[in-house]
């Protein structure tokens, strides 16, 4: 007969409470969607900086009205075309000398500026301070492409969420609109609208949001037709919800990432196309200055002085950039596929 084996005592005996199981721990904290999304966002060293740069852009364009070094619109001709002057700084570019006749000279002293006087980024044509346009050209240029994807917004989501959950003829019609609107060119709707009203910021915002809602809308609409097909909106309908309270308490919050995302990059776009009217000359009229017409005032002295076009398009470049990257840091961080 075989010898019987003996076990410890405590061989059945239960664990002590500071001898947990690897399986029973949690392997991550419990999250929201938007504490998850934020996560994934802070992982993003890219995204992280270019939302610091919005940022940055933010205070000091929408600040300069409190602190603004000169005023804007001043013109001072006497001090026309300085270069830019940092105190205490005798760096060539920044010290207020030009090359003049193959060599260099005190472009203040020449224009009998007194010692306390400098420019940090030079001045224009007329004087006027670019430091102080260039802000200000900053908020003009966010203003209008704030506002215009703040009513690309409001019309996109309210006509593709409409039109997705009615489905049918109604869908049909309103997607035939929407491709009645993006076959008519968008410079055809903004001189069509200079004819109406006078060049500024009230038709640019008003082209750019009639033309630029349509690809909010059909996001929206796509989602909607599969959202709705959802358990938990069924469930909704069937405990007798309006369509109102189902649209706003089940569809939006669904809906959030899509629409964070496609505002970011309808912003840059609408910077850029705001700039690009305004620089041909049917934007923004003077005296007031965006990020398109300084570019058009600094081109024509290009050759001569290139600080005053190189300043706004280094400003333009950063802005249209750090809100594509940060666009694609936002559409990464709320994409559930997404794998780390």
């Amino acid at each position: 007969m075989a010898d019987e084996v003996k076990l410890p005592a405590d061989s059945f005996e239960p664990l002590d409470k500071s001898k947990h199981l690897d399986s029973e721990k949690i392997a991550a904290p419990n999250l929201t969607f938007m504490q998850d999304a934020w996560r994934r966002l802070k992982k993003n060293k890219s995204a992280i900086v270019a939302m610091i740069i919005l940022i940055i852009f933010f205070v000091l364009a929408f600040g300069s009205a409190f602190f603004s070094p000169h005023n804007p619109n001043a013109v001072n001709p006497q001090f026309a075309n300085l270069p830019p002057k940092w105190p205490g700084i005798n760096i060539n570019g920044i010290n207020g000398t030009l090359v003049q006749a193959g060599s260099r000279v005190n472009a203040y002293q020449a224009a009998g500026a007194g010692a306390g006087v400098h420019y940090w980024l030079g001045t224009d044509y007329l004087g006027r301070d670019m430091l102080s346009r260039i802000l200000f050209g900053t908020r003009i240029s966010l203003t209008v492409a704030i506002v215009a994807t703040a009513v690309d917004l409001l019309i996109g989501v309210t006509f593709g969420l409409f039109s997705g959950w009615k489905g049918g003829w109604v869908d049909n019609f309103m997607q035939r609109v929407i491709e009645i609107i993006m076959s008519i060119p968008t410079l055809v709707v903004v001189v069509l609208l200079i004819l109406i009203l006078k060049p500024g910021m009230m038709s640019i915002t008003l082209a750019i949001a009639f033309s630029s809602w349509t690809t909010m809308a059909r996001l929206i609409r796509a989602q909607t037709l599969e959202l709705k097909e959802q358990e938990y909106v069924l469930a909704a309908k069937t405990l007798g919800e309006s369509s109102i309270k189902v649209a706003f308490k089940h569809l939006l919050p669904n809906l959030s990432s899509i629409i964070i995302i496609q505002t970011m990059f309808t912003i840059p776009s609408a910077i850029f196309f705001e700039a690009f009217l305004s620089f041909v000359g049917i934007g923004i009229s003077a005296p007031q200055a965006s990020l398109g017409t300084l570019l058009n005032d600094g081109q024509k002295n290009f050759q001569f002085l290139p600080y005053q076009m190189w300043y706004p398009a280094i400003v333009l470049s950063l802005i249209m950039i750090a809100f594509n990257i940060f666009a694609d840091g936002l559409r990464d961080a709320f994409d559930p596929q997404t794998k780390e």
